[in-house]
């Protein structure tokens, strides 16, 4: 098939999978996408993804991509740190917890990371809307969880190093909500993180 044929298909697809090339085009011909590549039309994400390598890919849609690429999944920890605004730099990698294996993904598109957690852990988050398209990510009280869970992060002064913005904390996360989703981990470490994390933000 030719490329232009390949392109008005999938143009609104951040990402694309081998299944949606099949299901569209039946028959379809995988070694098309060597030669797409070798040619700089595609940029592939993993093994039975790919994106078309023109056009700009702002976080939000770095973040449906990650969501598209490893299933389940949803945005958490140091991404939905910063997408809330609550530490002051921006990060490299788009981080998302999996009820899967801990994988890492480096591609020209963009690097993701995916930590594990257990299958009764993996709530807590909710579908954010973007133009066109959508992902997952973490409430704010479960992505606090979801970080002190699967970081050791033992005294105030590790804490601290974080630099999470304390303003922004206290304003953003329902305490309420943080003890409730808490109860679920049912982890005394966690708890004793979690005190701590309350002290530094003065919570």
């Amino acid at each position: 098939m030719k490329y232009l044929e390949f392109e008005n298909a999938f143009r609104d697809f951040p990402v694309i999978s081998l299944s949606d090339m099949q299901k569209r085009f039946p028959g379809f011909d995988s070694r098309r996408l060597v030669e797409w590549q070798e040619k700089g039309y595609l940029q592939k994400v993993k093994r039975g993804f790919y994106s078309f390598s023109e056009g700009t890919r702002n976080e939000s849609l770095l973040c449906f991509i990650a969501n598209k690429i490893y299933v389940p999944s949803y945005i958490s920890l140091e991404s939905a740190l910063s997408y809330y605004g609550l530490i002051p730099e921006g990060v490299f990698s788009i981080t998302s917890v999996t009820t899967r294996n801990t994988a890492n993904c480096n591609s020209e598109v963009g690097d993701f990371s995916f930590r594990h957690i257990k299958p009764e852990l993996f709530f807590g988050y909710k579908l954010v809307h973007e133009k066109g398209f959508s992902f997952k990510i973490a409430e704010p009280e479960k992505l606090i969880l979801d970080f002190f869970y699967l970081n050791q992060l033992n005294s105030e002064e590790a804490i601290e190093g974080v630099r999470i913005n304390e303003f922004q904390a206290r304003e953003l996360i329902s305490f309420s909500r943080l003890e409730e989703y808490q109860r679920m981990f049912s982890s005394h470490v966690l708890d004793h993180r979690i005190d701590l994390f309350k002290k530094v933000i003065h919570a």
